[in-house]
């Protein structure tokens, strides 16, 4: 009863909102698009869209094929590309989801030979999702997501690349800098500096301070690293990141790094990618470079 095409014209219509525009999307004529989605409103006996003026607004109906068309229709535009791929011998494109905000350092330092190594293939790189990484990585948006923090699923598989310990990062002038390692109650006068992230997702506060129920005095959200760092050296404030990343910028910046706790929070890298789709030689070649990078 349900065909592609029918997914194709409610997309475009929640995109487009008028059936003139939908059509104009579609390269359809309006009447072609209106007899379709009658003839298939006939077999379902209820309407899939409603008119409000010019503007189209999908009925319950018209809103769990849109659910369907979400799902389904990226799944058929990416195989298309792969046996498009396959039948010429080209290569596509390799679109990268980024979970872990401090990592496009390590990132850059994977994609340089990469890119040497396969100039055919194109690389995009995304840190923004409609569902979120992994809702990303289900839809098809992206090929692979990094992330320190995977969710297994059935159909997912995730790679683990390498491991690393988050630490605190203080001014060289800090109270603590003289430390090795730092308790949770320590970090309560403290003004946290972190990347646009719910609180409950980083784990200073995950694997620190909440299991402590401690807090810090006031959590200020930063986009990039380089303003962060340079904040932190100012004695504006202190933050965590990955060790190896601190390491890189205490080269050319007046900072330090401490232990959490007396263990440390121990943290892994992860590549993940859909199951069957490591055969694809040119991503399991991405996760081979990724694994050697350090």
């Amino acid at each position: 009863m349900l065909e592609r095409f029918h997914l194709e014209v409610l997309a475009a219509i929640k995109e487009q909102g008028t059936l003139t525009q939908a059509a104009e999307s579609l390269n359809l004529s309006q009447s072609a698009l209106s007899h379709s989605i009658k003839k298939l409103e006939g077999q379902i006996k209820t309407p899939v869209w409603q008119k409000e003026g010019r503007n189209l607004r999908l009925t319950d109906a018209g809103e769990r094929i849109l659910t369907l068309a979400n799902r389904v229709l990226p799944q058929f535009k990416h195989t298309e590309l792969l046996l498009h791929q396959i039948a010429t011998g080209e290569m596509g494109s390799l679109r990268i989801g980024m979970e872990c905000h401090p990592c496009y350092q390590w990132l850059l330092k994977v994609i340089e030979p990469y890119l040497e190594k396969w100039p055919s293939v194109d690389i995009d790189v995304k840190q923004e999702f409609q569902f979120g990484g992994l809702g990303a990585l289900h839809s098809y948006e992206i090929d692979i997501l990094v992330t320190p923090d995977p969710l297994y699923k059935p159909n997912l598989t995730f790679i683990p690349v390498f491991d690393y310990e988050h630490r605190l990062v203080v001014s060289a002038a800090h109270r603590l800098a003289m430390q090795d390692s730092i308790m949770p109650e320590q970090l309560s006068e403290e003004v946290l500096f972190s990347y646009p992230v719910e609180p409950e997702r980083l784990d200073v506060y995950s694997q620190f301070l909440n299991p402590a129920k401690c807090t810090v005095k006031k959590h200020k959200t930063i986009e990039t690293t380089e303003i962060m760092l340079q904040m932190v050296a100012a004695g504006r404030g202190v933050c965590a990141l990955p060790g190896w990343l601190v390491d890189e910028f205490a080269k050319t910046m007046v900072i330090k790094s401490l232990r959490f706790g007396q263990h440390g929070i121990r943290k892994q890298i992860f590549l993940g990618i859909r199951k069957g789709e490591e055969q694809i030689n040119y991503l399991s070649d991405f996760i081979a470079q990724a694994q050697q990078v350090r």
